[in-house]
């Protein structure tokens, strides 16, 4: 409990530090200079993490990133993925939901760094987001990340994966790499006590373009919650 109190404070000093800092790197032309300021957040996060609630994020499988851009579709447990994400994969675009809008500044930074932000219930407003958001990441030299159950499962669970994967993956013409993780295990967005130990995120054998709706969503649901199943029972080491 008290290294979960520790790390909460730690937490929120951080991400007020830092949101400063990025609302300035806003005012600066490009998305590069954001950019970093996202991904300085994010390994200063990791090592709090690390440091301050014993938790260690192992990142497995970069080397499967192929030297092309790519959709990156990874299973959510934790709000901790993302910054395993941005911390190792630069530079990288992702795919947000439009809950992230309702925190102060937050919608304008998202703005300001090309993400495409969609609504959690889709629909045609959602599509046509995606729509323009594909057109803009064809011309853009970096990955994109996206979240297909659009919410946090618990380990063990699946809160159901959503078709715009696929439409992301179609559009662009793109490898598409799954990735799994047992982070939950650890960070678990119901419970305010972390788990100390070493946690896994792994990159997975990357999906060739041109695949069918039906084709290749078998195939990104099955290897990803398989090996999260397989990480989750392995537990923390």
């Amino acid at each position: 409990m008290l290294r979960s109190t520790a790390f909460f404070l730690a937490y929120w000093l951080i991400t007020l530090g830092f949101g400063l800092l990025c609302l300035l790197l806003a005012l600066l032309p490009g998305s590069g200079p954001l950019g970093w300021g996202f991904s300085a957040y994010s390994r200063a996060m990791l090592f709090a993490m690390r440091h301050v609630a014993g938790i260690e994020v192992e990142v497995r499988g970069l080397a499967l990133l192929p030297p092309e851009q790519a959709v990156i579709a990874a299973k959510h447990q934790s709000w901790g993925d993302g910054f395993a994400m941005l911390a190792n994969v630069r530079p990288l675009g992702f795919v947000a939901g439009d809950h992230l809008e309702r925190f102060p500044f937050l919608g304008a930074l998202l703005k300001k760094a090309g993400a495409i932000v969609l609504s959690n219930n889709g629909g045609d407003g959602a599509r046509a987001r995606l729509a323009e958001g594909c057109e803009r990441l064809k011309a853009e030299n970096r990955s994109v990340l996206i979240y297909p159950e659009g919410h946090l499962s618990a380990p063990g669970e699946s809160a159901g994966w959503r078709k715009g994967v696929w439409h992301l993956y179609d559009a662009l013409k793109r490898p598409c790499v799954p990735v799994a993780t047992n982070l939950g295990l650890a960070w678990n967005q119901r419970s305010f006590v972390k788990r100390a130990g070493r946690a896994v995120v792994e990159f997975l054998d990357p999906i060739e373009p041109g695949l069918d709706k039906e084709t290749f969503m078998a195939r990104l649901v099955g290897a990803v919650e398989a090996r999260t199943n397989q990480l989750v029972a392995e537990g923390l080491k």
